[in-house]
């Protein structure tokens, strides 16, 4: 169990952190997330997307011809992001870490399993040579695209709490 550090700069006095297993399900639980990916020339490159949160560890996934494919293969540190837009009662979550492919096939299908679970049948992946293809059952049956499939290796994880109470909590797990 990563332990907490709560900033008191950025807290409320008297403030505490959520738990550790809220901020695992509040990243489970999200709906959408943007992730935060490096160009060559240094820039940053940010887009939305979904992801799927198995044994404890954030997944996502993308065409090898999208932009933040490309540099994940240049620099594979990344920064995948959840909240809300809006100051009231709530969490905001940020995983910083390194984006690794998995290519395990039976790791694979259970991430395809929870990918259709979550998110329904658009998204329902076959896994096929190492990566997920959209099943010839999916709303994308004419079009099956391939995605390769990340895990992102937390070194940092950042919560934000919002409401009456501010604060921000950081757990270092590399």
């Amino acid at each position: 169990m990563p332990t907490a550090h709560l900033d008191p700069r950025f807290s409320s006095p008297g403030a505490t952190g959520p738990s550790w297993e809220s901020v695992l399900a509040g990243l489970a639980g999200a709906d959408l997330y943007w992730i935060v990916t490096v160009r060559r020339d240094g820039r940053p490159h940010v887009t939305p997307l979904l992801a799927v949160v198995l044994d404890g560890v954030a997944h996502f996934c993308t065409g090898p011809t999208e932009q933040k494919a490309k540099n994940l293969e240049h620099d594979p540190h990344c920064s995948l992001l959840t909240g809300c837009a809006d100051r009231s009662e709530s969490v905001d979550i940020v995983v910083e870490g390194t984006a690794v492919r998995v290519t395990d096939e039976v790791r694979l299908q259970r991430l395809a399993d929870e990918w259709l679970r979550k998110y329904g049948e658009y998204w329902r992946f076959v896994v096929q040579d190492g990566a997920f293809r959209h099943g010839s059952d999916s709303l994308r049956g004419e079009d099956p695209g391939i995605a390769y499939v990340f895990e992102i290796v937390p070194g940092d994880v950042f919560a934000f709490s919002r409401g009456e109470t501010y604060s921000q909590t950081r757990w270092n797990l590399a």
